[in-house]
C-alpha cells in the first residue's frame, strides 16, 4: 500500500498477540507506528514510559516499525505522524461491537483516516492483556504469550 499505519493500544503489556497484528502489518504498508496510548480511563500497570520501553524490546528487529506513545486525540495523532490508515486489531465477534463504534467516530473526526481490522492468528484469538495479568499476578505460567522480558517485568510489577 505504500503508507503509513498507526496500531494504537494501551499494551498493558503488549502480548504475543499484539505483535502478530504488527507481523501482518508490515507486510501491507511501509511504515508501522505501534502508539502506545496514555488512556485516563484506565488504571495501567506499567506507566507509559515502561510500556513503550517493553514494547521496543519485544518489537526489536521487526523492520519499518516505530514505537512511541502519545496522550491525544488518535486522529491528530495520527496526522501529525502521517498515518492515513488505523490499524485495530479483533479477536472475536465480541470485540467487533466496540471497534465499530470506535472506528465510526474516527471515521466522523477524519475522513480521510481508515481504519483497517485485522484478526491475529487463531492461536491468539483468546490472548489479551487482561488475562495475562490476571494470570501473571495467580502465579501462571505466561510464557507462552509474552516476550520474556515481559514475563520478568510483569512479575515484578505483580509482587
Amino acid at each position: 500500500m505504500g503508507s503509513t499505519a498507526i496500531y494504537p493500544g494501551t499494551f498493558d503489556p503488549l502480548t504475543h498477540g499484539h505483535s502478530d497484528l504488527v507481523a501482518r502489518a508490515v507486510r501491507l504498508f511501509d511504515h508501522v507506528i505501534v502508539a502506545v496510548a496514555t488512556n485516563p480511563g484506565k488504571a495501567p500497570r506499567f506507566s507509559a514510559e515502561e510500556r513503550i520501553a517493553l514494547a521496543r524490546t519485544a518489537l526489536e528487529g521487526v523492520s519499518n516499525v516505530e514505537v512511541c506513545g502519545f496522550n491525544q486525540l488518535l486522529v491528530e495523532f495520527a496526522r501529525k505522524k502521517g498515518a492515513s490508515v488505523i490499524i485495530r486489531g479483533l479477536r472475536a465477534v465480541s470485540d467487533f461491537e466496540y471497534e465499530f463504534q470506535l472506528a465510526g467516530m474516527n471515521r466522523k473526526l477524519a475522513a480521510d483516516i481508515e481504519t483497517l481490522f485485522l484478526m491475529p492468528a487463531e492461536k491468539y484469538t483468546y490472548l489479551s492483556s487482561s488475562l495475562v495479568r490476571e494470570i501473571s499476578a495467580l502465579g501462571g505460567d505466561i510464557s507462552a504469550f509474552v516476550h520474556p522480558e515481559i514475563e520478568t517485568a510483569l512479575r515484578h510489577k505483580m509482587r
